[in-house]
Formats: structure tokens, sequence, C-alpha cells
């Protein structure tokens, strides 16, 4: 199927065709409804690669793949990617992957390289926190991005889409709160990292609005099982349940509670964060707070697009609300310790 050919059933010039495809604007409504006709048709689809031409558009849109540590799955990123490549075809573009490097400076290099070399239209971010050099880098060259994640810095630099990770561990809170829970442990990341003091900061404002301690409740791990299940061991002999920052570290807690004799949701009830495919599948299924990623990946391409259209737009920011999924691991306290 051509131009030609929809030209010759429209009754129009194929250049008429062309500015219908690329410049709608600049031909009149019913010529533009009699050429769309025709279009429909004859199944008319353009060649994507000579329209890229045309129009200095790729169509495509990239993104950095980082490196997970040995070990750990990452099935929260997949279903995010997920999201993200089929709301990006809808729209009629297509999400490259790249690796991401490991620092700055090489970060900065393969921007650039995608930009000069491969007409990347745009670009979507993740694994964003604070320090963090790219929104700033793309702002300066008027390269437009959508970020999975907020700046976590003072200058709220560009559009991005994010989960409120503090409402998610409050409502953690004030569900193990109705179950019974008094004494209640925050399970996180070290400190400095921004999605990781969000969901801290949610625990925290909870146990305090339920005038519940915070005192030598908090423990921090890197997100691994292993040095998660050595770190919130001290802590079980002081809480009734413990709401951890991913459901990596609620796996943790989870073997340091059977290295104990304990029974995760009999002993010390256990949430997590993430609602990863594990979650249902341990024993006892563990509650765990889900994330909307449908939701931001469809959000993320919405704020891109847009802001293809129209450059000079101010930043939109789209904050979503996460939901807790209750399973036996958060179950009441044993009667003994209230």
């Amino acid at each position: 199927m051509t131009l030609a050919l929809v030209a010759q059933r429209a009754g129009v010039s194929v250049q008429t065709v062309s500015n219908a495809l690329n410049s709608p604007d600049l031909l009149a409504p019913r010529t533009l409804a009699r050429v769309n006709e025709a279009i429909s048709e004859l199944d008319y689809r353009p060649h994507q690669a000579a329209r890229s031409l045309r129009t200095r558009s790729s169509r495509l849109i990239g993104y950095a793949v980082q490196q997970s540590p040995a070990g750990v799955s990452t099935p929260v990123h997949d279903d995010f990617l997920h999201a993200l490549s089929d709301s990006a075809d809808k729209a009629g573009y297509r999400i490259l992957l790249f690796a991401a490097s490991s620092t700055p400076d090489g970060e900065a290099e393969r921007y650039d390289e995608l930009l000069r070399e491969h007409s990347v239209d745009a670009f979507v971010l993740s694994n964003t926190d604070r320090g963090d050099k790219r929104p700033a880098w793309l702002l300066k060259r008027d390269v437009p991005f959508v970020a999975f994640g907020r700046s976590w810095s003072a200058r709220d630099n560009g559009d991005w889409v994010d989960v409120d990770g503090a409402h998610g561990t409050a409502a953690a809170v004030d569900h193990l709160v109705a179950a019974g829970h008094r004494r209640i442990a925050f399970l996180g990341w070290p400190r400095g990292s921004g999605v990781g003091d969000d969901r801290a900061r949610g625990w925290r404002e909870a146990m305090r609005a339920h005038a519940l301690p915070t005192r030598d409740l908090r423990v921090a791990s890197v997100n691994e099982v292993d040095a998660a299940r050595e770190a919130v061991g001290p802590v079980l002999a002081r809480a009734t349940a413990v709401v951890a920052a991913s459901d990596t570290l609620a796996l943790g807690c989870y073997r340091a509670l059977r290295d104990n004799d304990l029974s995760p949701g009999n002993d010390v009830a256990v949430v997590g964060f993430d609602d990863s495919p594990a979650a249902a599948l341990l024993a006892p299924g563990l509650s765990s707070v889900r994330q909307p990623l449908r939701e931001v990946g469809t959000a993320c391409i919405r704020l891109l697009i847009d802001r293809i259209g129209a450059p000079g737009a101010a930043s939109e920011h789209v904050l979503l609300t996460p939901e807790l999924v209750v399973r036996e691991s958060s179950a009441a306290p044993p009667p003994a310790l209230p």
C-alpha cells in the first residue's frame, strides 16, 4: 500500500495525503476527513523508517537497565518495564533498552551517544536518588524525559511519576495496629536513600499518630536477604510485628524468625513492600504493599508524549497510591504478647 493509492482513493494529491499524516492542521476539515477515510479503508500504515527521516523523529524512547546485585530478583522492575513498553507501543513508540553506566561521567557519555547515533527522542529515568545528575543534564540540552521516582532534591527538576511509599508503610502500620500490635519495628535501608527514607517516614508518622514508641525499633540493611536476616535479629525480641521496606528484606525477616524457632505470622507479624510474585508463594503468605505499576507505566508515557508535544510547558508530577495486600503473615499478636 502506497501514498499514491491512498491519494487516488481520496481524490487528492500525494502531498495532501502526506500533509494529512504529518501536518493535519494544514488541511481543511472535510479534506482531512476524506483522506483519513481512505487510509482506514485501505488499511494504510506509514513506513516508519521513511517517516522518521521526514519528521526527524526516531519514535524511540531510551531506558537504562540497572544491573541487579547478585542473587536479587527484580520482578517489580520487570512488571514496570512491561507496562512501560505496552503503553509506549500504543502511543506509536518503542522502548530502546541500554545498560546503565556505573559512573556519572559514563552515564552522560551513554546518553549523549544515544542522542547522536540513534536519534532517541526522549528518555524514561528510574532509580532516581539524591544527587542524580541526569535530570539537569537532559534539561540543559532540551531533551524530553520523565522519571519513575522523585528527584529527592531541593530542586524538583522535570516530570515524574512516583508511588507514595510513605502512604504504603503507614497503611501497613494502621493494619497491624488494628490487629492488636503495639510494638511494630521497621526494617529499612540505610539512611540517605530517597525511596527508603520515604517509606521509613510513613512508618514513623503512623506510629506517632497511634501514640506508639519508635525508639530502638528501626533497623537498617542493604537490600539482600542474608544481610536483612542478620540485621533484624536483635529487634525481634522487642517487637511483635515488622514492616519491611521491600519483600527482599521481609524474606530476610522470615529467615531470622525461623533461626530463632519463631513463626512468621504466628509469633511475629511481617509486612513487606512491592508485592512481588514470591509474596503469595511464601508460607505463610506475605502481606505486602502493591505498587500500581501499570498505572505508573501509562502515566510515564502520557507525561512524556505531552512533554514532546509541548517542550516549554510546566513540569507535571503524579503521585500514585499503593495498595496493601493482606495475607497470613500479618495476623494478630499472640495473647501472651499484647
